[in-house]
């Protein structure tokens, strides 16, 4: 929008020139999803407080939890208005990836929104149903895949990385596999959002690698050079990311420990989901196990813990997800925090170093 305007200027105002570069409005994406944050934060604390929508904390939970029974929830609102303003602005909106992107995401928004809605604001505890919530996420991730899949020149096959021109055709299966890598990562975000700004840092990390891929993977020069596939238009999501990246850095600010507000489910699911998407749009779907090897981990947890219950009625943690195991162990939460941080920084890293490792 933004972006259209100024840059058909260019040719009697030269400066404006600069709006073709994709690195340069991402760099402006960035700084205005994080303004955007910085101003909206503070005001929807407020009105949050004042509609008593406040955080419910299990009473099975550990016991340092309930002290933070009542901060402000849904704080995820100001993330994706501010990340959806942001790429409006400055993306290309004849590019259909950006749109792909938004529609998942906001879609996504609006599954976690209901959630949080009916927890919170209705004061019933169980929200919406598990089996309706996914069947709400499955529905919009197989209506992107689908779309992508009947697209002209849409690639279906699954990208190995480590390894030059190995790949794997899934034909018609690659609707249900998007779909799942969708849903997986939302659901992985949202069982990783425990802790204050626990789940933010490692979506900030991946989303910044998946800015590097996305540009890469859409500049034919360097897809050619780095042996990863071009996917043409692809690059326009650095946008996107860049505003991930900066509207949870803007988030970050309120809800670094001790947190002022929490992003609730309209806040996890649909960064989980962005997450995914991009990772299939990039064709570097099988990279998200390592970049996102804290949502990974986390997931893992419940999950074999739950299994381990049924099957031998013992449990291997304390508590899961995992992140609760090392609070029940007396790790002190802050430093549980920055471990993940540092631990999704490595992941991120190592994520990146398969452009060449190939």
């Amino acid at each position: 929008m933004l972006y259209s305007f100024l840059f058909s200027l260019r040719d009697t105002y030269g400066v404006f020139n600069v709006f073709r570069y994709i690195t340069f409005r991402a760099v402006i994406a960035a700084l205005m999803a994080l303004l955007l944050s910085f101003v909206i934060g503070p005001w929807l604390i407020k009105r949050l407080t004042a509609r008593q929508i406040g955080q419910q904390i299990r009473s099975d939970g550990p016991e340092a939890h309930l002290a933070k029974a009542g901060t402000p929830t849904m704080g995820g609102t100001m993330i994706l208005f501010s990340l959806t303003l942001a790429t409006i602005l400055l993306a290309d909106l004849s590019n259909p990836y950006i749109w792909v992107m938004l529609i998942v995401t906001l879609g996504f928004g609006a599954v976690g929104f209901a959630d949080d809605y009916r927890k919170l604001a209705l004061a019933n505890s169980k929200g919406v149903s598990g089996r309706v919530r996914l069947l709400c996420e499955f529905g919009i991730a197989l209506g992107a895949a689908a779309f992508l899949y009947w697209s002209p020149d849409f690639d279906s096959r699954l990208y190995l990385p480590f390894f030059k021109d190995a790949s794997v055709d899934l034909g018609v299966l690659y609707i249900p596999f998007t779909a799942f890598v969708v849903v997986g990562a939302a659901n992985a975000v949202n069982l990783t959002d425990g802790l204050d700004g626990l789940a933010i840092g490692p979506v900030m990390t991946t989303a910044f690698t998946y800015g590097v891929f996305a540009y890469a993977a859409g500049n034919l020069k360097y897809a050619d050079y780095l042996q990863i596939p071009y996917v043409a238009g692809v690059g326009e999501l650095s946008i996107f990311t860049a505003a991930l990246l900066c509207a949870g850095l803007g988030f970050l600010w309120f809800n670094a420990y001790p947190a002022m507000m929490f992003m609730g489910d309209v806040g996890a699911l649909p960064l989980g989901a962005a997450l995914g998407m991009v990772a299939v749009l990039t064709k570097h779907e099988i990279v998200l196990l390592i970049a996102g090897g804290v949502f990974v981990v986390e997931t893992l947890s419940v999950i074999i813990q739950v299994a381990s219950f049924k099957l031998t009625r013992k449990r291997v943690f304390r508590m899961a997800p995992i992140h609760h195991h090392f609070e029940l162990q007396g790790w002190p939460e802050p430093q549980i925090i920055v471990r993940a941080w540092i631990i999704s920084i490595i992941c991120a890293l190592v994520a990146l170093s398969t452009l060449k490792l190939r």
